[in-house]
């Protein structure tokens, strides 16, 4: 049975998956699937339905074509290995062997690494790994963020330099590593992966058995920044102005340069962390760069940052042969050129467990998107503007101008951080309450500087009434070129911290230190509360206390909101549960970052026929019975009229007639051939036939027609008779086209008294009508409900199963699986029908068969009110939300008041009410009034 994910977790993070949830795109629900989840992705939807739209899933084959055979593999006890690789397999698959047993996800992507280098030929037929159009081979181990790669790249390291130490003249090895980072921030970070001293991960984590260690230390580990390949070309030296005319560096002298201790070695093994910075970029393609000022700077900077690196590396293979490059990315997506908001995956990839594995398996924070609120919502997707809050046009125009740092936010920013500034403060209170010695960290990313200067200073100046927030102490704004390097500080503004009389190399060191340490004891960064970033915190930034994020920026790929949100992922404990064997689940709070969980990649459809959008399964659950509601199914009201008729014509609106819908004239042709010889039309002008149209008659033909589809819902009294009551219908519609209450549009028709006088006859029917209403209402003496002899009662639970694409909701307190939006104001509204206290049960009124025949303008119609709604008095309310209100609204509404009075005077069915609400937050007053 489909059902809504009531935890995430839902495997151990030491042991293969054994279960995953997949998503119905039919039912909107999960479903609890045996097994591994299969490596792949999804391309995003065209459609702009947000909520049901998650686009269609694409498969990884290559992933999961070795998934089984490194399985297999594994089970047989490795076959194929050297002794060296044997024993570390061994050591690593012990549990007794540390204080914390390698993850699973650990494991699995260090046996796929090896199980290309050594298992078998046989084994590793039909894998053929596509690389990146380079000259050195490039395979990619994708691991969500929180899953522990660098551990990974430990026992990569190890694996590679014990073997060939161990068997020298095997080329399959190498005991000469070089590390690549995205900047100091990683860079720092991966000097943990060198050997010697207590801090490496080596001894950490046990990586080695202490018989290897020998062998370990004759590696040499170089960890760089791709900063440090970056040379001056041709052109930049010849603008120099200095005495120094040297000319750029050959390839030979450049590698001598960047390699350090390994410049003399050959054969060297290389490790890309957090490579999706590093793509070949094709000339063929030209990436269009969009946004604002800063935006396209960072654009062009990746682009600039991918170049440099891997053409660094090209020239480093050129003169010293690299054996392998390894490339380790939660993300390993690069900029396809085809739209700006489309990535393509790195096709060299081996391994892959992705954030929704690691969710699972309880190795990162879930993260929690806002979906909706009490306000209204934005009308192109029918989501909360908090969802993507920088695309509110009011938000957008006011953050991506020019302005000075007093500046006030705009009021949606400001009450979003108002909203999530107290969810932080609620969990600030219940950590200080659990003696925690540090605090939980709210970040935000914004789109440039100005925008960033004047959240900062909100908050400093208490514009956003969080105390614990505003402190300026623990507040901090720093530009994320800073983390990079030392060379743009900018007017970073410390607080309360005075660094004026330090240089620009110490006061950005200081900030990457207090920024690294968020959240450490004893550390610069040990008590920050609140960060405020330009752009993102670089990669590397791995603080365990955030538990609050707001984006302010343009998040045009799900592969930059996952990067984003990657920052706050990582856990604060790694203690099981002892009950469950599983991890405690953990959050992180988010507001403006419209992150689906999925990465995805555009792709052109090569001619291909689009898929249809994904249709949500909507019906009544068997589990959720209590929440049904049923309705009596009346065919109609019969009403019981006074012996004479008599109407105020005072009362009586007038009537606005369009006699744009009115044709006076037509032409028509003789066919010839099958087709129309317009050479032959004759006209018909209906203004030339005036002698032919009597006023009385066309009154009594139209009362007479309207007169006998009344009277099957009328009783009459006794004292009248049918024919006495007819002849009163007519005199009124007189009297009511004698007092002229009625008008005629456009201009050509109310001008011209004939064609005034043919629209209004030719419109009788909506005068007599009209008349009528105000006769049934003003004359009626008692409504008496006729019932389906078939089925007196209908419910929620008679409803068939039918399919949307419209934006929809799971729902708690309803029978229906999901509502279906119509407007973004009936999406509030039943946001405020599931929190509010006395809705017992509720349901949206589409496709369950409720309606309240109505008569307007002559014809019948199908009213069909919004929601039904049970109190948790018994009574019963149906509910209508309008934005504005017509003449035909308030029809319909007599209608419906009628059908109330008419249930309710049977005593059978309980009490019903009917109203209408014209503001999202009137909801909770109107259901006051019945309670």
């Amino acid at each position: 049975m489909p059902k809504v994910i009531d935890k995430l977790i839902i495997n151990s993070p030491y042991e293969e998956p054994k279960h995953h949830w997949r998503y119905d795109i039919e039912t909107q629900m999960f479903e609890q699937e045996p097994g591994r989840r299969p490596a792949g992705y999804f391309v995003a939807g065209e459609g702009g339905n947000e909520y049901n739209d998650i686009g269609r899933f694409i498969e990884l084959p290559m992933v999961n074509r070795i998934r089984p055979r490194v399985k297999a593999w594994r089970e047989a006890g490795f076959p194929g290995v050297t002794g060296i690789t044997r024993k570390l397999l061994n050591h690593w698959h012990d549990a007794e062997a540390r204080q914390h047993q390698f993850f699973f996800c650990q494991l699995d992507a260090i046996e796929t690494i090896i199980w290309f280098a050594e298992a078998p030929a046989s084994d590793r037929v039909g894998i053929n790994i596509e690389g990146d159009g380079g000259e050195f081979r490039r395979l990619c181990t994708k691991l969500c963020t929180g899953g522990g790669k660098t551990i990974v790249m430990a026992m990569l390291i190890a694996w590679q330099v014990c073997n060939k130490v161990t068997y020298p003249q095997d080329k399959r090895f190498s005991k000469n590593v070089f590390i690549v980072a995205p900047g100091l921030t990683v860079k720092s970070r991966l000097q943990v992966l060198k050997t010697g001293g207590q801090d490496n991960y080596y001894s950490q984590f046990c990586v080695v058995p202490n018989t290897m260690l020998d062998k370990l230390n004759q590696g040499t580990i170089v960890v760089t920044n791709w900063q440090d390949m970056e040379t001056e070309s041709e052109e930049a030296l010849k603008k120099k102005k200095s005495v120094d005319k040297r000319g750029p560096l050959s390839d030979e002298a450049f590698s001598r340069k960047v390699l350090g201790e390994l410049a003399t070695a050959h054969n060297i093994l290389v490790i890309n962390d957090e490579a999706h910075h590093a793509w070949r970029k094709n000339p063929e393609i030209k990436i269009k760069i969009e946004g604002n000022r800063e935006e396209k700077a960072a654009a062009k900077e990746y682009e600039n940052e991918a170049t440099v690196w891997i053409r660094g590396l090209d020239r480093i293979n050129k003169t010293r042969n690299i054996l392998c490059c390894y490339d380790f990315s939660a993300t390993p997506f690069a900029p396809s050129g085809k739209k700006n908001d489309e990535e393509a995956l790195f096709s060299w990839i081996i391994s892959d467990f992705g954030l929704n594995d690691g969710i699972e398996a309880g190795l990162v924070k879930t993260p929690r998107i806002v979906v909706r609120d009490d306000g209204t919502l934005n009308t192109k997707n029918m989501k909360s503007k908090l969802y993507h809050i920088y695309r509110d046009e009011e938000v957008y125009d006011d953050i991506t101008r020019d302005a000075d740092k007093t500046e006030p936010l705009p009021t949606l920013l400001r009450n979003a951080y108002y909203l999530l500034g107290r969810d932080w403060q609620e969990t600030y209170k219940e950590w200080e309450n659990a003696g925690s010695k540090v605090p939980p960290v709210m970040i935000t990313v914004a789109n440039r500087t100005e925008t960033a200067a004047r959240i900062q200073y909100a908050f400093e100046h208490e514009r956003i009434p969080i105390p614990e927030l505003c402190e300026k102490s623990k507040v901090v704004r720093i530009d994320s070129k800073v983390l990079k390097s030392t060379a743009d500080v900018k007017e970073i503004d410390l607080g309360s911290v005075d660094l004026s009389d330090t240089s620009v190399d110490n006061i950005a060191a200081y900030l990457r230190q207090m920024i690294d340490t968020t959240g450490q004891v004893g550390e610069p960064g040990e008590q920050l509360r609140n960060i405020i970033s330009v752009g993102m915190l670089s990669e590397g930034w791995d603080a365990k206390t955030v538990t609050h994020i707001m984006g302010l920026r343009a998040f045009s790929s799900q592969l930059l909101c996952e990067q984003v949100v990657g920052r706050g992922l990582r856990r604060t404990s790694y203690d099981v549960d002892e009950e469950t064997g599983l991890f405690k689940a953990e959050y992180v709070n988010i507001f403006g970052i419209p992150f689906s969980y999925l990465p995805h990649e555009g792709g052109d459809d090569g001619g291909k026929e689009k898929p249809e959008k994904p249709k949500t399964r909507i019906e009544a659950l068997r589990d959720k019975k209590e929440y049904e509601i049923s309705w009596p199914n009346i065919v109609r009201i019969n009403r019981e009229f006074r012996q004479k008729l008599s109407v105020d014509m005072s009362k009586i609106p007038q009537l606005r007639i369009d006699a744009s819908e009115v044709r006076l004239a037509a032409q028509l042709a003789p066919v010839v051939d099958g087709k129309t010889d317009l050479s032959k039309c004759i006209d018909i002008d209906l203004e030339k036939l005036d002698d032919v149209l009597r006023l009385q008659s066309i009154i009594f033909k139209e009362a007479a027609e309207v007169y006998e589809q009344m009277a099957k819902e009328t009783v009459w009294a006794k004292e009248g008779t049918a024919y006495g009551l007819f002849g009163q219908v007519v005199a009124l519609v007189r009297e009511f086209w004698d007092a002229g209450k009625f008008s005629v549009y456009p201009m050509s028709f109310s001008n011209n008294e004939l064609r005034k006088k043919i629209a209004a006859m030719l419109s009788m029917s909506k005068i007599v009508n009209h008349v009528w209403k105000y006769i049934e209402q003003e004359q009626t003496e008692k409504c008496i409900p006729i019932f389906d002899q078939g089925k007196k009662i209908c419910s929620t639970g008679d409803m068939q199963v039918w399919f949307t694409t419209k934006p929809c909701n799971l729902t708690r307190k309803s029978h229906i699986s999901h509502c279906v939006y119509d407007s973004s104001w009936e999406s509030s509204t039943a946001y405020e029908l599931e929190r509010n206290d006395h809705v017992v049960a509720w349901a949206k009124n589409d496709h369950l068969g409720f309606y309240v025949n109505y008569n307007f303008a002559g014809q019948y119609h199908k009213y069909v009110p919004d929601y039904l709604i049970k109190l948790d008095n018994g009574h019963m309310l149906v509910l209508e939300v309008k934005g504005k209100e017509s003449e035909r609204d308030k029809v319909k509404r007599q209608y419906l008041q009628e059908w109330i009075e008419a249930v309710n005077s049977t005593g059978e069915f309980g009490i019903w009410h009917s109203d209408c609400i014209y503001g999202i937050k009137d909801s909770t007053d109107t259901i006051a009034k019945y309670l």
